[in-house]
Order: C-alpha cells, then structure tokens, then sequence
C-alpha cells in the first residue's frame, strides 16, 4: 500500500489514536463536513485543468501578495483532479511548510484548510488512517478555536481561501468569491489581503455583467479601499486603472498603470493589464511591447495570445478605417498579415482556454475576415455547443453569429434565426441591446425592398413591444 510521501509527515500526531478499522462510508460522511478544495463544488468541467496548474504555477513563482500556501493548496487539488497523486500531496506538504514560515500565531487556523485536504486525499488513496487522523486534528484545532461546529467555522483565513480557489475557478464562481471575501471583511475590514480579493471579485463581476460602467460603479470604491490599504499589490493597481479608463477617466487611470509598471515592472500580471489598458488607449505598439515582455515570463498565457490577438485587430480596423475600406496594393498586403497574425494568436487562445466562449468567436470572427467560412462556422457551432453556457455569453455568441450570416454569408434568414434566437433569453443586457438594433435594421432593409412583407411587419412590431418592456 503506498504511504504519505515523506514531505507531507510533518504533523504532530501526539496522543492520535490510528485506527486501522476505519469504515470507509463513515469516513466519508465525517471528511464532507471538512471545509477544503474538496468540499467546494470546485468542478473540474468549468475549468481545462493544464490551463489551472500552469496559471496557479505561475502565481507561486511571481505572485507576492498572496499567501503562497494558498496557491499550493489549489495546486494540490488541482493536480488531484488531473489524476497526480503524489504530486498532489508535495504541493500540500509545501502549503504546510509555507505556513509554518508566516505568521505563527495564526498557523494552526491557516493549516485547517491543508488538513482538510490531506485527509481527502488519504481517503482517495485508501489511507484511511492517515485520513481519520487528519481529520482529528481539524476537529482538535475547532475545539482549541470555540468553533461550534466539530469540523468546520467561518475563519477569515478559510473564507478567503474559498475566496481565492473561486476567483481562480472562473467567472462561474465569482458570486462566491464575492460572497466569501464579503463574510471575511465583516470580521477583518482593514485586512488588506481581505480587501484585494473583494475588490478584484467585484471587478470581475462588473465585466461579466456590462460593457458599460457608472461613475460610481462599486468597482471602484472597493479597489481604491484595496490600493490605499495596500500599496504595494500592483495586480490590483492596473485594475483600478482598467476601471478609470471604464468610466472616462483614462488620465487618472494612467497614473495607476504607469505607478504599478514603476514598482514591479517584471511581473507578468502587471505587464498584461497594462497591456490591455493601452491597447483600449489606441497605442498599439506599447501594449505589444509590454505583451512580449510578458510573454518571458509566461509564453504560454492564454492571456496573452488573447491580448496580441486584439491588437492585430484593432490594427485591422485602423487599416479599414483609413482606407474607408476600400484596400488596395499595400494596404491590402498589410491586412491579409495582420488577419494571419491575429488568427494565429486567437487559435493558440483556443488551444490553452476550450471552455471559454469568447476564444471561439474572437477565432470564428478573424475566420471570416479571412473569408475561412467553413472553419468560421465550426468555431460558432463549437461555442454554441459548449456546456454550462451562461445567458450572456449565449447573448453573445447569437450576436456574432448572426452579424457573420448577415455581413459575410449575405443570408438574411441565418441573421434572422440568431437574432431572434438572441433575443428569446430575457437577460437585459448590452447586448440584447444590440441584437434589438440588428434586427431592426435588418427588418427595415427587408421592408424597403417589401413593405409589404407580413413576417417583417410582425417582427417591427414585437420590436416595438420590446422596447416598451412587454415580452
């Protein structure tokens, strides 16, 4: 029978009675009421899990405003779910050692969550004893911390690390991360970790939910309380910038960026949001030189490739633009590279990111710039048949498909079916907004050749139902 490695025996078990008869059954009823990775409904469906170790890797090695131990605790369950079981249990012998390297007197409340997911991993691999006597010193270590429940209690430090294994998990599960940093702060309101989290869970929240952004989007409030309570966490510098650039602020948001790439201009975190933030200014050539610095530090980041992808794009509409598409010679050379490039980029975003919709319609769209018809529409259907589609991202991908029937195939019937087919999900959103427009317009185009056309008429008039709130 294999044994714990030996990095992971670093526990004290005085006075741990090991009991060789452990019922499996029993074993597990006590070790669901452990609070860990393994108890979280962390589902390995929502996520590619090579994508999930590489980018927790990456945060272990540059990532300095984080607890380590954390992110070797995600480590470990990632690596379980992939079937790495020894691994698993290195990263979370050294989640333990980065424990007992911080601050001692909270180490026993930061261990819960290591214990916790030692014993699941005991228990996975028939160690059945090594998994009760984990679980014993969680439930020593509630007693000796008043908690009222044997195995379990709302600390902050396990609230927040709920908090960080969600935000990491994906937008799926970001009302959680919210929700745990939210429960930790009434605790904790000043503790700066605590505040970062709340901060970026709100901030990627607000870009899930719109494109457009108030003055006083909470955003806001909760990154600049993150800033001045902790200075020196870059990562969350760039994103209040993002979101001052969000709400028309650009100039004060660029002292952010510019502050953040002054103190820690090597992480790759930094380098990409600000990356992002000035290829939205338009200055295309420094967020590509920012890109491939980062892209030393993290040449595989699907990020990254997403980002260089949008700047080749954004070159391409600069192109149409100024030529007011009407490309020749030259021109027309530049676009057919830049659309080469950027397709390269969007296809390596697929590849490291397959469950993300937007990778499918970014590709699907630079497809069709290409006149790739054919390997557009596979790459819509892809998206159309992912699973655990989200309403909006539903929204989405109707809206695109719909302007590539229309502008590139020429059918107005396969507009017609995704527009309405957008429509039909009730989220009121930017892009319904937008699915409403297209369809307007494409039935007043339908009119003008027929004003008489009875579906045309019938569909100007549900519009018009639409605008006014009715179904």
């Amino acid at each position: 029978m294999c044994r714990l490695a030996p990095w992971v025996l670093i526990l004290n078990f005085e006075n741990v009675t090991i009991h060789s008869n452990v019922s499996k059954d029993s074993l597990r009823t006590r070790l669901l009421q452990l609070e860990c990775h393994f108890t979280w409904d962390l589902l390995k469906e929502d996520i590619t899990l090579q994508d999930l170790e590489e980018r927790v890797c990456n945060q272990i090695q540059f990532l300095t405003t984080k607890s380590k131990a954390t992110s070797y605790n995600l480590l470990a369950y990632t690596r379980y779910l992939q079937g790495h079981n020894e691994e698993a249990l290195e990263s979370l012998g050294k989640a333990e050692k980065e424990i007992q390297g911080e601050d001692a007197s909270g180490a026993e409340v930061r261990s819960v969550v290591t214990w916790s997911n030692l014993a699941w991993m005991s228990y996975h691999m028939d160690l059945l004893a090594d998994a009760q006597a984990y679980a014993d010193r969680v439930e020593r270590a509630c007693q000796a911390l008043s908690s009222r429940f044997p195995y379990k209690a709302e600390w902050p430090e396990i609230l927040t690390e709920e908090g960080w294994a969600s935000l990491t998990f994906g937008g799926k599960y970001y009302e959680r991360a919210k929700a745990c940093f939210e429960k930790a702060l009434k605790q904790e309101p000043n503790n700066p970790e605590f505040n970062s989290g709340f901060a970026i869970a709100i901030y990627r929240l607000e870009n899930i939910a719109s494109g457009n952004f108030p003055a006083d989007a909470p955003s806001l409030h909760a990154l600049r309380r993150a800033v001045r309570l902790n200075p020196d966490d870059t990562p969350v510098q760039v994103f209040l910038g993002l979101r001052l650039q969000d709400v028309n602020r650009e100039a004060e948001g660029e002292k952010y960026i510019q502050e953040a790439l002054e103190q820690m201009s090597s992480v790759p975190y930094v380098l990409r949001y600000a990356a992002k933030f000035y290829r939205r200014k338009g200055t295309l050539e420094k967020s590509l030189q920012l890109l491939e610095e980062a892209a030393r530090f993290t040449p595989n980041s699907g990020f990254v490739h997403h980002q260089k992808g949008l700047c080749y794009r954004a070159r391409i509409n600069k192109i149409k633009k100024a030529t007011n598409y009407q490309l020749r010679g030259r021109d027309n050379e530049d676009l057919k590279e830049l659309i080469s490039l950027a397709t390269i980029q969007f296809e390596k975003f697929v590849e490291k990111k397959p469950k993300f919709v937007f990778a499918y319609i970014d590709l699907a769209n630079m497809y069709a710039e290409g006149d790739d018809y054919d390997k557009a529409e596979v790459n819509f259907q892809k998206a159309l048949h992912l699973e655990r589609l989200t309403d909006g991202e539903k929204q989405q991908i109707h809206l695109n498909y719909g302007r590539f029937q229309e502008f590139h195939r020429k059918s107005q019937a396969g507009a017609l079916h995704h527009y309405l087919e957008g429509l039909k999900i009730k989220r009121e959103s930017e892009e319904r907004e937008k699915l409403k427009g297209a369809l307007r317009r494409l039935v007043s185009r339908r009119l003008r050749c027929n004003p008489a056309d009875a579906e045309s008429l019938g569909l100007l008039r549900s519009l018009g139902q639409l605008s006014r709130g009715g179904d």
